[in-house]
C-alpha cells in the first residue's frame, strides 16, 4: 500500500470515528482495516488499544456510553442496551430515582463477552434475561450522547426490566416509587410488551403497581389478552397476598 493511500485511509477512519467511542477489530476489519494496518496506526499514535480487540482514538476519553456504542455497532441486530433505571434516568425520569444512583444497568438476552472492558467501569452491571424480545426495534428508543447515539430501552420496557429484578436486585419500595412517576406510558406499547413478556412475575407486578397508582393509561389495556399464568408468586417474604394478582406484597402496599 503506497503512502498516499495510507494517509487517505487513516483520514477516512479518523474523520468517521465519533469522539468518545470505541471500535472493535471486527468492525474495523469489515471497514477494510487489517490488524497489520491497525498496528501501524497505533504505532503512529492515531489510535490505541482500549482493551483486547477494541480500539479508541489516541488520548481520547471514553465513557461507558462510548463503549456501548461500539458494541452496538458490531452487531447486525444488537440486543445489548442500556435499560431499567439507567434508561429511565437518561430519558428524564431522574427525579423519581435516588440521587446517589451511580450504577449503570445494561441488558441483553445473550451471553455478551464484556468481562474485559467491564473491569474499566466498576459501576456497570450487566443483566441477562430472556423474557423480552430484544430483536424488536419498536421497544427501544435512542439517547443522544453528543457525537453519537446509543440504543436504550423505551420507558415502557425499562419499567418492566426494573421489575424483573424485584426482589433479588431491586427493592419493592423503590420500584413502586419509580412506577408512580410513569404517568405517560404508551398503552399500545405496554400492551404489546405485556403480551410478549414471558415472566409472569413481571406482568403481575407491573399491573399491580399501575393499578395502585391509578395510571390513566391502564384503562386502555386489554387484560384478557395478557397471560398472567396460575399459582401464587412470592415477591415479598412474609408479605400479604394480593388476591387479584396472586402475588405477595409488603404489608404497607396491601389493600
Amino acid at each position: 500500500m503506497n503512502d498516499i493511500l495510507k494517509v487517505t485511509k487513516i483520514n477516512q477512519l479518523i474523520s468517521n470515528w465519533p469522539r468518545g467511542t470505541v471500535k472493535t477489530v471486527t468492525e474495523l476489519k469489515y471497514l477494510g482495516y487489517t490488524p497489520q494496518l491497525l498496528k501501524v496506526y497505533a504505532n503512529s499514535k492515531w489510535i490505541e488499544l482500549f482493551s483486547r480487540g477494541i480500539y479508541k482514538l489516541y488520548n481520547d476519553e471514553v465513557s461507558w456510553q462510548g463503549v456501548l456504542y461500539g458494541f452496538q455497532k458490531k452487531s447486525a441486530i444488537p440486543t445489548l442496551h442500556a435499560g431499567g433505571k439507567t434508561a429511565l434516568n437518561l430519558k428524564g425520569y431522574a427525579h423519581y430515582l435516588p440521587k446517589n444512583e451511580k450504577k449503570v444497568y445494561l441488558y441483553s438476552d445473550r451471553k455478551e463477552n464484556m468481562h474485559v472492558w467491564l473491569k474499566k467501569f466498576n459501576n456497570v452491571v450487566l443483566k441477562r434475561n430472556e423474557v423480552f424480545n430484544y430483536t424488536k426495534e419498536e421497544i427501544f428508543t435512542t439517547f443522544n450522547a453528543g457525537s453519537f447515539s446509543i440504543k436504550i430501552s423505551s420507558p415502557e420496557l425499562a419499567a418492566m426490566e426494573l421489575l424483573y429484578l424485584v426482589p433479588a436486585a431491586q427493592s419493592f419500595d423503590e420500584a413502586t416509587k419509580i412506577m408512580e412517576g410513569l404517568t405517560t406510558l404508551r398503552p399500545q406499547l405496554v400492551q404489546n410488551l405485556l403480551e410478549e413478556c414471558s415472566s409472569i412475575k413481571v406482568k403481575r407486578l407491573f399491573l399491580f403497581m399501575a393499578e395502585k397508582h391509578e395510571h390513566d393509561w391502564l384503562k386502555d389495556l386489554n387484560l384478557e389478552k395478557i397471560n398472567l399464568g396460575s399459582g401464587k408468586r412470592v415477591i415479598a417474604k412474609d408479605g400479604v397476598l394480593d388476591k387479584k394478582y396472586n402475588i405477595t406484597v409488603p404489608n404497607e402496599y396491601a389493600g
